[in-house]
């Protein structure tokens, strides 16, 4: 059990991430495709794979809502993070862009790439798919006039035409993957820590005193938001990205401070933090 498992198909950004996370501490591991995120955390929990590379945040269209919720309800733990440049290209079979009738890729890979549709093809029809790779996948097999966005990697993979390079819209776009596995990951002394929390309903103040004593201890902050629990309007749960070590002062007394005011407080991993993000 030491392959790394992925969002496939083949060609992904996904495989590229699970491809960085390997060189860093599973060299020579099998990387192994699944056909969506909850088949990743379906296979480390069941051993056919010893990680799972998972996309966490973007950076201009924001949180992978899945992601963060199966997180919350899973056992796994995040072992490490890889942050990925994303570079969408145009590809497809035919030789150029006025013959493209249809476009398809990932919903958020079309988000990342509104202003360069709505320029040079705002008059094709848009289907979705569950990956970028899987788009250049379906275009491949599909007749003439279809393209697809996805990675240079993928278009190649797949023997498309490349069209146009970098049509995303900002040029700062970048991925937050994690890894997931079972067990916990040493300090480093470069950590970070991402966490779940719950507050009681009602309670006036209750975040500004739950976070309260990080700031005391100048833990600084990454990332904070609300998600739903999906059980009753207006009831949220709280993930928080910090720096440090949950094991390790002083973020460990924070935690252990913490814990009485909250109805549910989880560490969903310490692992070091890619300095690249």
């Amino acid at each position: 059990m030491t392959g790394i498992g992925y969002l496939g198909p083949p060609g992904t950004y996904s495989e590229q991430a699970a491809g960085r996370w390997s060189e860093r501490g599973l060299p020579g591991a099998a990387l192994v495709p699944f056909d969506s995120i909850p088949d990743v955390i379906d296979g480390v929990e069941t051993g056919t794979v010893a990680h799972g590379v998972l996309p966490l945040e973007n950076s201009i269209e924001g949180t992978v809502n899945l992601t963060v919720d199966l997180l919350a309800s899973h056992q796994l733990s995040i072992q490490g993070e890889v942050v990925v440049d994303i570079r969408h290209c145009l590809a497809a079979t035919v030789a150029g862009i006025e013959e493209v009738n249809e476009v398809l890729s990932h919903p958020q890979a079309l988000a990342q790439c509104r202003e360069y549709m709505s320029r040079h093809l705002r008059a094709v029809s848009v289907r979705q798919s569950t990956s970028t790779a899987e788009a250049a996948r379906m275009v491949a097999l599909s007749p003439p006039g279809a393209a697809a966005i996805t990675s240079v990697l993928a278009a190649e993979r797949y023997g498309l035409n490349i069209l146009a390079r970098d049509i995303q819209d900002y040029a700062g776009n970048r991925t937050r993957f994690v890894a997931v596995g079972k067990g916990t990951v040493p300090s480093t002394g470069r950590d970070k820590t991402s966490l779940v929390l719950a507050l009681p309903k009602n309670r006036p103040g209750g975040l500004y005193r739950a976070l309260e004593g990080f700031a005391v201890q100048g833990i600084n902050l990454t990332r904070i938001e609300s998600r739903p629990t999906k059980k009753e309007l207006g009831d949220y749960l709280f993930f928080i990205d910090c720096e440090g070590h949950a094991e390790i002062e002083p973020l460990s007394t924070v935690l252990r401070r913490l814990e009485p005011q909250t109805v549910l407080l989880k560490v969903l991993g310490s692992y070091p933090r890619d300095e690249g993000g």
